[in-house]
């Protein structure tokens, strides 16, 4: 199932929050993967929302990878999919990323109950992680995505960003304040 939300709706965080607690049903924080590079503001969702919820969640045991001063772009994807059944065998995977689509589809936040195949707006063929799925359409696709993700508006991306950081991190003191208190490695 696939919920999608305009960011100009005054309700895209409520039904970001709502699509993920219908799918997620957890009771312990999943981990979060942010992908994206701080190098191209199309491709800067990821990132962003990283370290948002980061300064929201610090000391609060949540696992969130792909930050501004840390990002996880595509090309590390593979090493991902290791690194989190190592260090977090069980855990159900949030993967959060932004895409290009149609026209019509700028602008959207898609959650999906399923993961997603980083850099395929970039016509990367890599194998898909994470078992929910956030993505912030933020072009349309063509033959130049490059071009396409660097001349993206800074402000559509932040207020994506903003919009998913305010639906996770509600999401996220849903499931802390029932209690929850699993032990990290």
């Amino acid at each position: 199932m696939t919920y999608s939300f305009n960011l100009n709706n005054t309700y895209a965080a409520d039904g970001a929050y709502a699509a993920l607690k219908k799918m997620g049903a957890l009771s312990s924080p999943p981990v979060i993967l942010c992908i994206g590079s701080d190098l191209s503001v199309g491709d800067s969702l990821g990132p962003l929302v990283g370290t948002m919820l980061k300064n929201n969640f610090f000391n609060k045991n949540i696992f969130i990878y792909g930050t501004l001063s840390k990002p996880v772009t595509a090309r590390e994807v593979g090493y991902m999919h290791a690194f989190l059944a190592a260090a977090h065998p069980q855990k159900t995977v949030l993967v959060i990323d932004a895409a290009v689509g149609t026209a019509d589809d700028v602008g959207l936040i898609k959650i999906s109950d399923g993961g997603l195949r980083p850099g395929s707006g970039a016509d990367k063929v890599l194998s898909p992680i994470g078992d929910i799925s956030i993505m912030g359409v933020v072009a349309e696709k063509s033959p130049f995505n490059y071009a396409l993700f660097s001349a993206t508006r800074l402000n559509m991306v932040y207020r994506m960003a903003k919009i998913i950081c305010e639906g996770v991190g509600d999401y996220l003191s849903d499931i802390l304040s029932n209690g929850i208190t699993e032990v990290f490695i």
